[in-house]
């Protein structure tokens, strides 16, 4: 089977993203992280307050990101940043930190017409929420699509509303679903985000999570493995509770993936499997392990068991 070729090119046992990208772009494409200052509805009182119980944007906003400086100064900066290692390559502005639609529409377009209006930026890829979108914005975000590259990334975590509920999400599995169905048909990237181990998700809940997802109209899947961070509620809770969290052992989570990635739709491309928290916030589970091994590891894994990305995969009625 090690000569055998995909429907997504050459002998990679995964739809992976970087490659996908490659067949979409000539030239080196580079995300630039932005802090534009938003903030959630779970943490403004609106729905909630306090954010999501994992929660710690400070862990992973690069230094060159902060809602003190203006949006183009963060892209210079940026731009910098990635020059020192990079040559000649193109931008996509990314809005990460917090839920980056959540605005009014006019200083939505605003701050996302000032990313897009350096020469060198050809996109954005916009973090946010399912309960944070409206339709003015889709129709906005559609029109932009016509003439630059507009991604979506919606947090969805659990399918499980019991788990929603459990970290302080503030909104349903049904919301998450009903979002990516008006976002679809658009022109449109749409990427969602899972988080593997929360409390009342059992792995093999966790799988049917991924499958599910992976039969609505999204492009891309993240997933990540629950890490309990500092300075978070979830920390508190996993100091008095540590049995309500599922934290995988590595090996334990590099097969859990391999059994997701093989039940999964083969169209969906794979952007993440794991998250790495800088040094100090990480309280556990403390693998010591960086994404790139990680994924050596997962491509080692495939091959030992003889599976690919959508081998047991069932086209849902």
């Amino acid at each position: 089977m090690t000569d055998m070729q995909f429907p997504w090119g050459k002998n990679k046992r995964y739809n992976d993203f970087p490659s996908s990208f490659k067949r979409r772009f000539s030239e080196r494409i580079q995300k630039i992280s932005i802090d534009a200052g938003f903030t959630c509805p779970n943490r403004d009182g609106s729905k909630g307050v306090g954010g999501c119980t994992y929660c710690n944007n400070n862990s992973f906003n690069p230094a060159y990101c902060s809602p003190k400086k203006s949006i183009s100064e963060q892209i210079l900066l940026g731009i910098d940043f990635f020059n020192a290692k990079y040559k000649a390559q193109y931008y996509l502005a990314y809005f990460q930190a917090y839920s980056n639609t959540y605005g009014h529409i006019d200083h939505l377009k605003k701050i996302y017409e000032e990313a897009l209006s350096h020469d060198k930026v050809i996109g954005l890829v916009i973090g946010t929420r399912p309960d944070c979108v409206s339709e003015s914005l889709l129709e906005y975000l559609e029109e932009l699509a016509k003439d630059y590259y507009i991604s979506i990334e919606y947090g969805v975590e659990s399918v499980n509303d019991l788990a929603l509920e459990s970290i302080n999400r503030g909104h349903t599995y049904q919301e998450a679903e009903d979002t990516i169905l008006k976002t679809a048909n658009r022109g449109i990237h749409i990427g969602a985000h899972l988080v593997n181990g929360l409390p009342f998700d059992t792995p093999k809940m966790m799988i049917k999570h991924a499958v599910q997802l992976s039969n609505l109209p999204i492009d891309t899947l993240k997933l990540h493995q629950l890490q309990i961070l500092n300075n978070t509620t979830m920390a508190k809770q996993y100091e008095e509770k540590p049995e309500q969290f599922y934290l995988f052992e590595m090996e334990e989570y590099l097969d859990f993936v391999v059994d997701v990635i093989e039940q999964i739709n083969p169209n969906v491309t794979l952007e993440r499997f794991i998250n790495q928290a800088p040094k100090g916030w990480l309280i556990a589970p403390k693998w010591g392990i960086k994404n790139f091994e990680f994924v050596d590891k997962l491509d080692k894994k495939l091959v030992e068991r003889d599976t690919w990305q959508g081998k047991l995969f069932q086209v849902k009625d």
